[in-house]
């Protein structure tokens, strides 16, 4: 029989953190961003698993850092996907908001969802069976597994050891906040010796950070304005990689392009786009969420910068029927 291992990929942005168990039915949980798709799959062969060997590939939500490599594995080796029910009927049906890829503005190449999941479903791997948890915040359809005969907890973007994931009340309606608070008081009651999210390393005291990011999301319940300012630096700074920078020039620009710039500013901070791009600017600069480089403001966070013919690639869900 063969032994169960739990193998933790902690990765550089833009690709998430995977998670890969090597048992009977080897399964990979997310798979990165696109263009790191050749990456992942050198990562899970060192692993001991042959990209064809895989059984399933589990998405905790679908965003682009979580998905992008769906496509290789699927186009390549056939391997199927297995997200929430929510997530798949956005995602199968070809939406124009699946991912928050368009709102976004960051490309996801098309995949289907082969499985969709439901609260508390089991999936097996041979030797052992993880639970799958609904735990919408991050977005609507996000889950977290775990597995408790080893009291270890797959938590996604819900929660980091420092951080939480960031709140698009937009796509995932206002009651985000509520929404991961109920979520966090699901798995605080859970026994965790072992916690990884798609972020960051391995979760030392999982109950602390799960305590710390309801401490926060308490504090932002009584102002909300704190919850667009996380999200905007940090979408904004996820541009800024997926570019390698911009140029001082056409910043403005960009922003201007941009869904969830032109909601963030005319919805969280009544302001016209045109005035709250200088405000987002200098709260990136003074945040250092950014840098500037000679004329160009580029993430302040290590990231792996994707190749620009693969950012070129019209690959977000709108141009998914005439990819496939």
């Amino acid at each position: 029989m063969k032994h169960s291992n739990i193998i933790f990929f902690e990765r550089k942005f833009p690709s998430a953190n995977m998670i890969l168990i090597n048992d009977e039915l080897p399964i990979l949980i997310d798979t990165g961003f696109g263009s790191d798709a050749t990456e992942t799959e050198q990562l899970i062969q060192q692993a001991g698993v042959s990209p064809e060997d895989l059984h399933l590939i589990v998405n905790t939500h679908y965003h682009s850092d979580h998905v992008g490599g769906n496509y290789h594995f699927q186009k390549n080796y056939g391997v199927s996907t297995a997200a929430h029910k929510w997530d798949a009927e956005l995602v199968n049906s070809r939406a124009a908001e699946a991912c928050s890829a368009e709102w976004l503005d960051q490309p996801v190449e098309p995949y289907e969802v082969n499985r969709k999941l439901a609260d508390n479903e089991e999936i097996q791997t041979g030797n052992r069976t993880l639970t799958v948890l609904h735990t919408p915040g991050h977005t609507l359809g996000h889950i977290s597994l775990y597995d408790p005969t080893e009291q270890i907890l797959i938590a996604g973007d819900l929660f980091h050891g420092n951080d939480i994931g960031w709140l698009n009340m937009f796509r995932e309606g206002v009651s985000s906040i509520q929404r991961s608070l109920e979520s966090l008081d699901r798995l605080s009651n859970l026994r965790i010796q072992k916690a990884f999210s798609g972020h960051g390393p391995e979760m030392e005291n999982p109950h602390a950070s799960i305590d710390l990011a309801r401490t926060r999301l308490e504090k932002w319940l009584g102002a909300p304005e704190k919850v667009s300012w996380h999200a905007c630096k940090r979408i904004f700074a996820f541009s800024l990689m997926l570019k390698d920078g911009l140029a001082k020039k056409d910043i403005d620009d960009y922003l201007l392009s941009c869904g969830w710039f032109n909601d963030f500013a005319r919805f969280s901070f009544q302001l016209q786009p045109e005035e709250f791009t200088r405000i987002l600017l200098d709260e990136m600069i003074r945040s250092e969420a950014a840098i500037w480089h000679d004329d160009r403001l580029v993430a302040s966070a290590p990231y792996d910068a994707p190749d620009k013919k693969w950012m070129d690639k019209k690959c977000k869900p709108v141009n998914w029927n005439a990819v496939l």
